[in-house]
């Protein structure tokens, strides 16, 4: 196949597509500073259809943000609360399980599960709250906690990482998403969210989760103040972690959102930023299987596209969710089985329900 690029750096890119060669850092560089969208979203579509045909896949899930209170305040989020402040709340047990029985005659498979680090709450809360979904809901996976979260229950346990993982486990956690990361760089750390952990320990943090068989996903924050070397930087570090453990089940580019947020100055990401964040993702990441185009953040539309761009999961029917939402997302707050279905077959692919850990239901 002979492609016409407007852009020449795209050339040897090619090649090494076609010859199953890693991307270099400067080959991520050059597809980033390149304005041949099409260029780089034909590469990408290259690699998404070796690994996922004509598929796209999606999964029926309900988010459960258990609360907004966090000691962190990280400038780039418009979720968190202090204590006392309007609007701030933590579920107790009741309001879990009355959030669940809602939704219980809908075929929900999955619960997204993330929340603030609330010093209110003891690590018993945590290990009950994966108690009480698996009761109710015992046949769906609980994908819940980013790293963030497993190191502050590990200090407020004193149980340390493993021993923490392993308490989560037999209370009923099964994956893990991959928030926390934001963007692995120290720069950005200091100037955003120096609460929270740095870019070294979330690392850390992710290979004990994985080497202890607990799959997470890996994510990246992009459309705020970082650079395209810091996000090529990113790429290549949650490569290099894939390459030791290959614990990582999807990665997932998450546009940030300024609306209410204390960097509300900022501009929203572009739908060429959007989609060249996927493709990019999809070229770079030749070790993970899946690319997500995450429709909350980017809109249905633009993530129908995206399936043209190396996306190859829409995530899911997304009920309820809050964060993104807080934070002036203007997509829908949950969509249908069919709504799903249309937007995959509407674009020219085939949909398939799965499950947390990419099994097809239909």
């Amino acid at each position: 196949m002979n492609i016409l690029f407007r852009d020449k750096r795209l050339k040897p890119v090619y090649s090494k597509v076609l010859n199953r060669t890693r991307l270099s850092k400067e080959d991520g560089i050059s597809l980033y500073e390149s304005f041949d969208l099409t260029g780089i979203g034909m590469l990408a579509d290259i690699v998404r259809r070796e690994k996922n045909s004509n598929k796209a896949y999606y999964i029926y899930n309900q988010h459960l943000n258990y609360t907004n209170i966090c000691k962190n305040r990280c400038l780039f989020c418009a979720y968190a609360k202090d204590k006392g402040d309007k609007g701030s709340y933590s579920f107790s047990m009741h309001d879990i399980e009355k959030s669940l029985l809602e939704r219980i005659d809908e075929p929900v498979n999955e619960l997204h599960v993330v929340g603030g680090l609330n010093r209110e709450l003891g690590f018993d809360y945590y290990t009950d709250l994966l108690k009480t979904i698996k009761r109710i809901r015992p046949g769906a996976h609980i994908k819940a906690f980013t790293c963030v979260e497993i190191d502050y229950l590990s200090k407020i346990s004193n149980l340390g990482i493993s021993g923490t993982i392993e308490r989560l486990k037999d209370a009923g956690l099964d994956m893990m998403p991959g928030g926390g990361a934001e963007v692995l760089s120290r720069r950005i750390h200091k100037k955003l969210f120096n609460k929270k952990i740095d870019g070294k320990r979330w690392l850390e943090i992710v290979e004990q989760v994985h080497r202890a068989g607990i799959k997470t996903n890996a994510t990246m924050l992009y459309g705020h103040i970082e650079t395209i070397e810091e996000r090529v930087d990113h790429l290549i570090a949650l490569r290099g972690v894939q390459e030791k453990t290959g614990g990582f089940s999807a990665f997932i580019p998450l546009a940030f959102h300024s609306e209410n947020t204390r960097l509300s100055e900022l501009p929203p990401t572009t739908a060429m930023d959007d989609l060249k964040n996927i493709a990019i993702a999809r070229l770079m990441l030749d070790n993970f299987d899946h690319i997500k185009a995450y429709w909350v953040m980017i809109g249905e539309k633009l993530a129908q596209v995206a399936l043209s761009y190396g996306a190859d999961d829409l995530d899911g029917t997304i009920i309820e969710e809050k964060i993104t939402h807080t934070a002036g997302a203007k997509s829908a707050k949950g969509l249908t089985r069919a709504q799903m279905e249309s937007m995959i077959s509407r674009a020219g692919f085939i949909p398939v329900e799965r499950d947390s850990f990419y099994n097809a239901i239909h």
